[in-house]
C-alpha cells in the first residue's frame, strides 16, 4: 500500500482539523440569523434554528451541502463564461503576466539598489510609498490612462498585478545579490573579474534562493492584485467579475465558492512557481536530499 506523502501530511492534518471545526462554526455562526429568521415568519422549510441553520438562503457561514452544490452551479458547463474555470484561467493569465512584468522591472531596481547607494537612496522610498496608494483607487485611474493609448481587456489588469508585485521581487533579489559574503567579493577583485563578470558568475547565482522566493510572495500579490483590479474596473472575464456580480446579487453562497475558488487558484499557481524552482535549481534538490554522515566524538588524524 502507497505510503502518503510526507510533504502532503501536515496539509491532510490542518485540513481534517479545519473541516472539524467548521462545524460548530457554521452552527454558532447561522443559528442566530435562523432564529431571527423564523421570529420574522420567513417562509423556511424547517422548524427549528439547528435545523435551519444548514438550510438559510443567505447563510453566514454556508453548509458544506451548500458549498457543494454552489461548486455544482459554478463549475459546469466548464465552456461557460459564467463559470470559474474560464475565469480562473484569465485571473491566472493576468497574474502570470503581471508577475513576468515585476520580475523584469523588479530585477532592474535591485541591480540599481546594489550598484548605486544613490540610487537606493533616492528611489527606495518613493518605491516604499507607492506600495502604499490603495490599489483599489488607482486601479480605474490606471485604466482609463490606458485606455487613451488603446490598451484594454486584460492587459490593464496584468499591469496592476505588475504594479503591486514588482516590490517584494526588487526588495528579495536586491538581497539575494548582496548575500554573497565579503571575501567572496574580494576573490573575483583578485582575479580582475569586472562588475559584470561579479554579477553574472556570483551575485546573480547567490541571488536564485532569495529570487523564488519573491516569486512566491509576488505570486500570490500579482494574484489579489489582479482580483482587484478585475472588481473596481470594468471586468467582462475573471474571478473578481464573479465576486462583483454575485456581491450585487447577494448570493452568499456563491461568493463562498468564489473565495475558496480562487484561493486554490492561489495554492497552484504557487505550485507552479515551485516545480519551475526545482526543473531549474536540481542541485539544491539533491543537496536535500542527501544523507548525512553521523559524525563520531572522535577525530581521526593521519599519520
Amino acid at each position: 500500500m502507497s505510503r502518503v506523502s510526507p510533504n502532503l501530511l501536515p496539509m491532510l492534518v490542518v485540513a481534517a482539523v479545519a473541516l472539524a471545526l467548521y462545524w460548530p462554526l457554521m452552527y454558532l455562526a447561522n443559528i442566530p440569523a435562523a432564529q431571527r429568521a423564523l421570529d420574522t415568519g420567513a417562509a423556511l422549510p424547517c422548524k427549528t434554528a439547528v435545523e435551519c441553520a444548514t438550510q438559510l438562503r443567505s447563510p453566514v457561514l454556508p453548509s458544506p451541502q451548500q458549498l457543494w452544490q454552489g461548486f455544482g452551479n459554478l463549475m459546469f458547463p466548464l465552456n461557460s463564461h459564467n463559470a470559474i474555470p474560464i475565469n480562473a484561467a484569465v485571473t491566472a493569465l493576468e497574474t502570470i503576466v503581471g508577475l513576468l512584468l515585476a520580475a523584469i522591472v523588479g530585477f532592474f531596481f535591485a541591480i540599481g539598489i546594489v550598484a548605486s547607494r544613490a540610487f537606493e537612496r533616492s528611489l527606495l522610498p518613493w518605491i516604499v510609498a507607492s506600495q502604499t496608494v490603495p490599489i483599489i483607487a488607482i486601479a480605474p485611474m490606471l485604466v482609463v490612462l490606458l485606455g487613451q493609448y488603446g490598451v484594454q481587456g486584460w492587459i490593464p489588469k496584468a499591469i496592476i498585478a505588475a504594479y503591486i508585485a514588482f516590490f517584494p521581487i526588487a526588495i528579495g533579489v536586491a538581497k539575494g545579490l548582496r548575500s554573497p559574503d565579503p571575501l567572496s567579493l574580494d576573490l573575483m577583485k583578485t582575479y580582475h573579474a569586472s562588475n559584470w563578470q561579479t554579477y553574472l558568475k556570483l551575485r546573480f547565482p547567490a541571488s536564485i534562493p532569495y529570487l523564488f522566493t519573491a516569486f512566491k510572495v509576488a505570486m500570490t500579490a500579482a494574484l489579489i492584485g489582479a482580483i482587484v483590479a478585475e472588481i473596481s474596473t470594468i471586468s467582462f472575464q475573471g474571478i473578481g467579475k464573479m465576486l462583483a456580480e454575485n456581491s450585487r446579487a447577494s448570493d452568499v453562497v456563491a461568493m463562498w465558492v468564489i473565495m475558496l475558488s480562487s484561493a486554490v487558484l492561489g495554492i497552484l499557481l504557487v505550485a507552479l512557481v515551485n516545480w519551475i524552482e526545482r526543473l531549474l535549481t536540481p542541485w539544491r534538490r539533491a543537496r536535500l536530499l542527501a544523507p548525512t554522515k553521523p559524525t563520531s566524538g572522535r577525530t581521526e588524524v593521519s599519520p
